[in-house]
């Protein structure tokens, strides 16, 4: 049985679902950062968070760089651009159906007062 490639997108929304794996993205955000310094921020072993940043670089949303032996990680901000694409398309959909029904309030209220 062939393998199933998996939709880019797929992937950064389910590295995207877990809280650990956004609390990273957001550490990243600010700079690249040491493994260690990373693993801190959380209480549970290395190798639990680890798995978390393995499946941040499947996504590729994080690259590695190895000085040595200390590991440093960095975020790929040019993977989230797709989905926020995706996620700008329901974002202007319910903004114009919030403009929508404001409009409906508005003409209500103005009935009202005549």
């Amino acid at each position: 049985m062939p393998a199933v490639k998996k939709d880019p997108l797929d992937q950064v929304f389910m590295a995207l679902a877990d809280g650990t794996r956004r609390q990273i993205v957001k550490r990243l955000a600010q700079g690249e950062l040491p493994v260690s310094d990373i693993a801190k921020d959380f209480e549970m072993s290395l190798a639990a968070v680890s798995k978390h940043i393995k499946v941040l670089e499947n996504a590729k949303m994080v690259s590695r760089r190895v000085e040595g032996r200390q590991h440093f990680l960095s975020l790929v901000p040019e993977q989230l651009a797709d989905a926020l694409d995706w996620i700008s398309i329901y974002r202007n959909f319910w903004l114009k159906r919030m403009d929508a029904l404001a409009a409906i309030v508005e003409t209500n209220i103005e009935n009202q007062e005549d």
